[in-house]
This record gives C-alpha cells, structure tokens and sequence, in this order.
C-alpha cells in the first residue's frame, strides 16, 4: 500500500467536538473495505465543503458529513489559586473603593461546574474543522481563608458563554492524532466582566470499524487538556451571599476571632489596611447587614493547567456520533457526555 494511501483521515474537536469515521483496512477484512473504497472512488461530491472533498473521495477517503450540530453536557471540578485581593464595601451611608489587603491567605478553593452548550461545526478541509460554542450552566466556587481568620465561602451563580474553535486532525496508519484549541468568553452573573478561557487538546487513538458496516465504528483515545483562564477578575456581591454559612453563631465566631487577630497579631502595616476595609465589613457582619455589598478585585487562576483525558466515541453511521471522555490524572476531575448529528448541505 502507498504512503498517500496509509494517511487517512481522522478527525475530532476537544471538549465540544465530533470524532469522524476514517478507514483502517485490516488483512482480515480487507476485500471488505476495497470494494467500500472503490464504491468511494465513484462518489460524485457536488457540496461545496469540504473544500478537496471531491479529491478526498477520489483517493478512496471516507469524508465526514460537512455539517454538524453537537449537544454536550459537562461536568469539571478544579482547584483554583486567589492571588492579588482587593475588597472593597459599599452601604447606604458609604462608599469604600477597592482597596489591595495583600496579607490574606486562602486554603484549598474548588470550583464545580455543570454546563450545557450547542456547537455548530463545519469541516473546511478535510483535515480542519471550524466551530462555535454557545453554553450555559451552574458554578459553585468554595473560597477557604486561612488568614487573618479562617472563614469559607461558597458563592453560586449561574454562567453563560460563547466563543470559537479550531481543529487540525489526521492519522498515520492505524493511529489517529488531533490538535485542538478553543477560545470562550464566559460570564458568571456576579462578576462584571467576562472570563476569557483557553482551552487546547491534544489527542492520539485508534478506531476499530465493523466488519459488516464500514461507516460503523468505536474510536478510543487518551490525550492531555490544558486549561488557562483570565487572571484578572472583578465582581460585587451582597454580604449574605459572601457569607451565606454565617449563622448567628457562626457570625459571632468570626467577628471575635477578627478582633482577636487585630488586637494580638496584626502589624501596625496590617493594621492600617485593615482599619480601611476589614474592620468595615466585619462591622457591617456584626450588625448582621445582609445588605451591606463587598466588592472586589483579585487575580484567579487554575491550579493545574494541564491534566490527562482519556475518551471513546460510538459512530452507528455518518449522521449521528455518541462520545463520553473522563479527565483524570491531576487535581481537575471532569466527564464529558456528548451527541453530534451531521448532514450535507
């Protein structure tokens, strides 16, 4: 078999992508899949994308459907660093600006996410896809201070997103390869901006075709994810919200445990930042000022960018592709469950 003949064509977007069926003739079932690639050979592909589609089909490719729409529900859960706070408050009475409180200190912060979203694709080539996100979902994000006062928060709200994405795929001889990257601007409704969040994939894995049905296929994969997001993030809540554990109890623990830290503790350089923010809000917490809002400003990033993947994909024919991929190997734990349709058109 020629050289040009082993590349086929494989293809498959990262976390909200599709894997395409490709070839992999075996002695076993060879003279099965010659006359497929020759029915191949005859196609008479009139469609504009992909652009080369006719030539693909010309040398016995098995192209995917140009079109599709994906449905994707995903699960992630993350730790996350806090650096560079700054808080601010505003009342009835008052207005503080953001104000840096660099001596704070947080422990362990998790982020779970639980999002669904819509990715309409179109295959350029036959080896670069194209494709847009449209989502939307829940965040939870658990904040654990650690110093000056050891204090949780859990604060939940819910995201939209949107953004763009390209692929480049292939394969040499019975591996398949794909390199993935995606860019979305995701607004939690807290938060008064966007995060932008960048997302690339790296993919390697083999798809086994049914004997009987050439379009059928199971596809396996193992990869790495890595994630980045917008370090710089800004937002307001009310203190309930910041604070939604504090019962009465629990809002005494923390106002004493406060002055026990300023009184014993503190520096005079503290001190100073402190009587301009801190004491503010924790006395806005003592009158149990639900109301009261904290502002604030901070550099947030994840805590392990990279983590492994591995995943498999079930393709009954050329319009419809089941897919599920788990992250695992490092701190971000997600699953991913997915259904592609693709057509002509």
């Amino acid at each position: 078999m020629s050289l040009n003949k082993r590349f086929t064509y494989y293809f498959f977007v990262l976390i909200f992508a599709n894997l395409s069926f490709a070839q992999q003739p075996s002695t076993k079932v060879r003279e099965k899949f010659e006359k497929y690639r020759d029915s191949l050979k005859q196609v008479d592909y009139n469609y504009t994308f992909p652009i080369f589609g006719q030539g693909a089909y010309n040398k016995g490719f098995d192209i995917p459907y140009p079109i599709g729409i994906m449905g994707n529900f995903m699960f992630m859960e993350q730790g996350i660093t806090v650096d560079n706070l700054q808080l601010g408050l505003e009342t009835k009475n008052f207005n503080i600006g953001l104000t840096p409180v660099n001596f704070i200190q947080f422990g362990n912060n998790v982020n779970t996410t639980y999002t669904v979203n819509v990715r309409p694709d179109v295959w350029l080539f036959p080896f670069l896809n194209v494709y847009g996100i449209f989502g939307y979902g829940h965040s939870r994000t658990e904040i654990n201070l650690v110093y000056p006062i050891n204090l949780q928060s859990i604060v939940e709200q819910n995201v939209s997103s949107v953004g763009v994405g390209i692929m480049f795929a292939g394969a040499v001889g019975p591996v398949f390869f794909s390199v993935d990257a995606n860019f979305t601007w995701n607004k939690p409704e807290l938060l008064d901006e966007a995060v932008p969040v960048r997302v690339t994939g790296i993919r390697f894995g083999h798809s086994h075709v049914f004997k009987d049905r050439p379009d059928r296929n199971i596809a396996i994969w193992v990869g790495g994810f890595f994630m980045e997001t917008g370090s710089d993030t800004s937002g307001q809540l009310k203190l309930k919200d910041a604070l939604s554990s504090a019962d009465g109890v629990k809002r005494d623990e923390i106002v004493a445990n406060y002055y026990t830290w300023y009184e014993n503790e503190a520096s005079i350089p503290q001190k100073v930042v402190a009587d301009q923010i801190l004491t503010p809000i924790v006395e806005r917490l003592a009158a149990a000022d639900g109301e009261a809002i904290i502002k604030y400003g901070l550099d947030k990033q994840v805590q392990q960018k990279w983590n492994g993947i591995i995943g498999a994909q079930y393709q009954p024919n050329k319009r419809w592709m089941f897919r599920t991929e788990l992250g695992v190997l490092g701190n971000r734990k997600s699953v991913l469950l997915s259904l592609n349709y693709r057509f002509l058109l």
